[in-house]
């Protein structure tokens, strides 16, 4: 057989036996037969989910015309025996997983018209004699071959019928031959994502028939030709993105054709004025500029926003980060409608917004962060009624926010932080229904919390009002944010008591309401607010008692009480809060007997001064004894016996007390055999390794659920509580077992987070033959880990994820590394996040695990790592680990980022960053990047399509959108410089707004056209 289904259904169920004798080959699917001979004149198979290896005899079709295996799972070499098809016009095996080195014997296809082998594992040089030979050949597409080395030959310019060369995304070096300029009807030359230096040759601006022409990527310097202009009178797409371009963007690039629709010229070093011609390209949809030093200021540059009104079809227009100052022109309102991303952010643009703004009905997208604008927003700005990202964050606005921005009904993320708003926020922001992110933090605004903002239904991930001047009481409204993660309040002027509808917020992970004038009681309904880390309630006038209930929340980090009017005693139930690392309760009414154990073990961890009556704790904090008060004894001498004898037999009674305590605490140890973890603080007690040993029948092989570098994982059975749980049995043969197994232990006693792994127990002792033991027992995950979906010993259509999944997994991801970063004190840093790290539960819910190698960074920690280049001890998987590391970088959270980066990438495309396809500077971060956006469909994974409607064209749209936005956070959290990469927490932002969007996207279509397997 040639083919091999990858699926147990047969994807090809009229290719059977039958067909053979009863003369019916010609009729199979994806058979072509010849009218005459009823030779096989053609193959089409593409994307069927065929793997296995493609066999030689494919070369005895000698009549092939036209072979297309795209889009499928064959692995090994392509057979050579491919040369034999003389007849062959049109070869693809593009999107397959074939390696070796692409054959040169392929040049004997004398009559190739199409070749095409993108995406692919291929190596090697680029055979010489495909130039010599294929001389018809009208396309060769190599591109995202990824280990295709060495340079390009120059026999290439022998194909002079070649209308695409196609060598994007490889390894290929050096100068880019100069000979290419003699291909005179060459359209397309891509060219990007390699590792190709110097300067373009000057032949290249020869080709006048070219459409694309598209080298960003690479290690390119030189100028543009000033006479540009004129020699590309075709040319749709131009870019140069990412090289080491310089000089000034030429005049002469107005006169290309009204066909050019993209002009990339990003991350270079162009710099002088943007030529005010550009208004000229008529076709023009996308103009990125953003990260040069291109120049304006009020006397000269900004002619060329004036004159882009012209360009009625622009859709993208990227100016941001470049040296531009002065005032923003007021004719950037007069740009076309159809523009939907406007990026001025991070120069030192001022002015005021323009008043007519409002005119860019199309904006999806305003981002003018980061300037220097200043003055009232415009009511205009209510106008833009398809935006969805509004970005206001660190300028200068003033004035009252306009009640028309309540017009935004499709905004879904809202910031206009840091700066000099004022008055009332309006009510009518309560219209922004999808609205999940809204910032007004740092500003003048006063009044009362408008009721309204508090319905939002979307409003998920945080609400910022703080450092403002609201007053009045927090609404009972409040209660209704209960999907919200972050409540910050801080710094205002808010009174009354705290509504005990708080406690309807249940997913509630920070509340900050400290430096306001809050009074009364703490309410009890905060006991429902399980995932609660940090409450903040600094600086009020509360009063009573410090509830118990907050002793119910058992993830509970950071919580702060001081400067308050609180009674009372200190709550002994406090010290029994694991995850409790700082506590500040000073400055109140507090008296009694202070705790010893837990956070108040640790006289750094706690802040108690300013409580005059309290006393006792541990020797360090030097506070009086707790006594009971001798009162003078003013009775007669002849009473003195009776209360010595009542003393004696008080004392007696104690010492029986303590004697019958004793007893029982001796038998129930010795009952339940309680030992203690070996780490800092004794937390879990640990289970005996006979119970483990009986559990996976003696760790047998059919128990073992996977093996790493410090010990195997086995399914165990706890016969005598009825549970099953997952071990991990440490190998001590293995150097540095007993540092991953502490390093474990510490890094999960400190975390309480729904996506981490949670540990129930630990066992340290002595194996059967006398040697030591160490494991530690975990919740069992019955779907295994997410490696083994993505990557499956045995391909079946069963074992698939869907995208809603796939989107609910890395959710979970994201915000697990999110806490670890930002919210555990002291942060951890994981070190190894990989899919086989990644466990699923019986819901397909994500927890992340093997904390082996992880760093616990406390404050002094840090400071030494960041001021070092140790990496000691630090460890991680190749293909995820940071490439600062391998340079000798300390330890930071933007190394989890970019294995996290790495990780997204690999979910939406299915493949491994260590695969074979791989090598040199073709990585899976630039074969993803590469492919964004119009190409994202030929990288992402195919068996994402079998859990949709893919004939839907409105189903296929919604799910490319989603797959575009997944894929650019995984590129943006794996850039090679660390300072380029996005923060875990404006990724965790992101993932939600990503699976959020789509989520809402598929419940229409469930509601509008039935879809339902969109949601699957």
């Amino acid at each position: 057989m040639l083919l091999v289904p990858v699926f147990p259904e047969d994807p090809l169920p009229s290719w059977n036996g039958s067909g053979i004798s009863g003369g019916g080959i010609c009729g199979w699917e994806g058979v072509r037969c010849g009218r005459r001979h009823r030779r096989v004149v053609a193959l089409r198979l593409h994307s069927y989910g065929l793997t296995g290896a493609l066999s030689p005899a494919i070369g005895n079709l000698t009549f092939l015309r036209a072979l297309n295996l795209s889009s499928n799972w064959f692995h090994g070499s392509i057979p050579s025996s491919i040369g034999r098809l003389a007849h062959l016009q049109r070869l693809d095996l593009s999107y397959n997983t074939f390696n070796g080195e692409l054959p040169a014997n392929l040049s004997s296809c004398a009559s190739l018209l199409i070749l095409r082998i993108r995406s692919n594992h291929l190596h090697g040089r680029i055979p010489a004699e495909l130039g010599h030979k294929l001389t018809s050949l009208k396309e060769l597409s190599l591109t995202n071959s990824s280990f295709l080395t060495g340079t390009i030959p120059g026999s290439i310019a022998n194909m002079s019928s070649l209308l695409l060369l196609d060598l994007g995304t490889n390894k290929l070096e050096g100068s880019i031959p100069a000979e290419l300029g003699s291909m005179a009807g060459l359209q397309g030359l891509r060219l990007f994502y390699n590792e190709f230096s110097g300067v373009l040759p000057y032949s290249l601006y020869n080709l006048s028939l070219l459409k694309r022409f598209q080298v960003a990527g690479n290690m390119l310097t030189g100028t543009i030709p000033a006479d540009i202009g004129d020699r590309f009178p075709a040319m749709e797409i131009l870019h140069y993105s990412d090289n080491w371009f310089s000089g000034s963007i030429p005049p002469s690039i107005s006169n290309l054709s009204a066909t050019l629709t993209w002009l990339l010229l990003d991350v270079n070093s162009f710099s002088g004025y943007v030529p005010p011609g550009l208004g000229r390209l008529q076709g023009l949809t996308h103009l990125c500029l953003d990260v040069n030093k291109l120049e304006a200021d009020d006397r000269q540059g900004w002619e060329f926003i004036t004159f882009l009104r012209n360009c009625s079809q622009i859709q993208y227009l990227v100016l941001g980060n470049n040296s531009f100052t002065g005032m923003l022109p007021g004719s950037i309102a007069n740009l076309s409608t159809s523009l939907q991303a406007l990026y001025l952010g991070g120069s030192r643009i001022s002015g005021v917004i323009p008043p007519n703004i409002g005119n860019l009905v199309g904006l999806e997208i305003l981002d003018m962060g980061n300037c220097f604008v200043s003055g009232q927003i415009p009511e205009s700005i209510g106008r833009l009624e398809n935006l969805n990202e509004l970005e206001f964050y660190n300028i200068g606005l003033s004035g009252l926010v306009p009640s028309s921005l309540g017009n935004l009904t499709q905004l879904k993320v809202l910031y206009m932080s840091n700066g000099n708003l004022e008055g009332p926020i309006p009510a009518s922001l309560g219209n922004l229904k999808n609205l999940y992110i809204l910032d007004l933090s740092k500003n003048r605004f006063n009044g009362s919390i408008p009721r309204e903002v508090l319905k939002l239904p979307a409003l998920s991930y945080y609400l910022d009002f703080s450092y403002n001047s609201l007053s009045g009481p927090l609404p009972t409204e409040v209660g209704s944010l209960a999907y919200l993660n972050r409540l910050l309040l801080s710094g205002n002027q808010l009174s009354g008591n705290m509504p005990d509808s708080i406690g309807n917020c249940i997913s509630l992970e920070r509340l900050l309401l400290d430096q306001n004038s809050f009074e009364g009681g703490i309410p009890q309904s905060l006991k429902n607010v399980k995932g609660l880390s940090l409450l903040n309630l600094t600086m009020n006038k509360l009063s009573g008692n410090i509830p118990d209930a907050l002793c119910t929340i058992a993830g509970l980090k950071q919580l702060y009480l001081d400067h308050n009017n609180l009674s009372g005693m200190i709550p002994s139930c406090l010290q029994n809060l694991t995850s409790l690392h700082k506590l500040d309760i000073s400055f109140n009414h507090l008296h009694g007997d202070v705790p010893k154990r837990g956070v108040f073990a640790n006289a750094t961890s706690m802040l108690i001064y300013g409580n005059d009556e309290l006393c006792g704790g541990i020797p360090q904090l030097h506070l009086a004894p707790c006594s009971v008060p001798v009162r003078t004894n003013k009775r007669k001498l002849s009473k003195s016996l009776m209360a010595t004898l009542t003393s004696i037999s008080a004392s007696m009674l104690l010492v029986l007390v303590a004697f019958i305590w004793l007893l029982i605490h001796k038998k129930l140890k010795k009952k339940h055999g309680s030992q203690h973890i070996p780490t800092t603080e004794e937390q879990y007690e640990t289970i005996s390794y006979r119970a483990l040993s009986n559990g996976t029948n003696g760790f047998s092989e059919a128990n073992l659920l996977g093996q790493g570098r410090y010990g195997a994982v086995y399914k165990c059975s706890l016969h005598d509580q009825g549970t099953i749980v997952a071990i991990k049995v440490f190998n001590i043969q293995q150097s540095g077992y007993t540092g991953s197994f502490v390093a474990e232990c510490e890094a999960l006693r400190r975390v309480r987070h729904r996506s981490l792994i949670k540990i129930i127990t630990c066992c340290s002792s002595i194996n059967h033959q006398g040697q030591e033991f160490k494991a530690l027992v975990f919740e069992f995950m019955p779907n295994g880990s997410l490696n083994s979906w993505l990557h499956p010993d045995i391909p079946a259509r069963t074992n698939t994820l869907s995208l809603v999944q796939r989107l609910h997994i890395a959710v979970d991801i994201v915000d697990a590394l999110d806490y670890l970063h930002n919210y555990c004190q002291p942060p951890i840093i994981h070190c190894d996040i990989k899919p086989s790290n990644i466990l699923l539960t019986v819901d397909m819910g994500a927890r992340v695990g093997d904390f082996g190698i992880s760093r616990i960074l406390p404050e002094s920690v840090s400071k030494t790592l960041r001021n070092s280049n140790s990496t000691i001890g630090v460890k991680g998987s190749i293909g995820y680990v940071a490439p600062e590391y391998g340079e000798g970088s300390s330890v930071s959270s933007q190394g989890d980022v970019y294995s996290l980066g790495i990780l997204l990438l690999e979910m939406f495309t299915r493949r491994s960053p260590t695969d074979d396809m791989f090598s040199g500077s073709l990585d899976l971060h630039k074969f993803s990047e590469d492919a964004l956006p119009e190409r994202i469909w030929e990288i992402v994974d195919p068996t994402i399509w079998m859990h949709t409607d893919a004939h839907n064209s409105t189903t296929r749209s919604g799910i490319l959108h989603c797959l575009v936005s997944a894929i650019y956070l995984g590129v943006s959290c794996s850039k090679k410089q660390p300072r380029e990469r996005i923060l875990i927490r404006d990724a965790a932002i992101n993932m939600h707004a990503i699976r959020y969007s789509y989520l809402k996207f598929a419940r229409s279509l469930l509601v509008e056209h039935g879809v339902a397997t969109t949601m699957q």
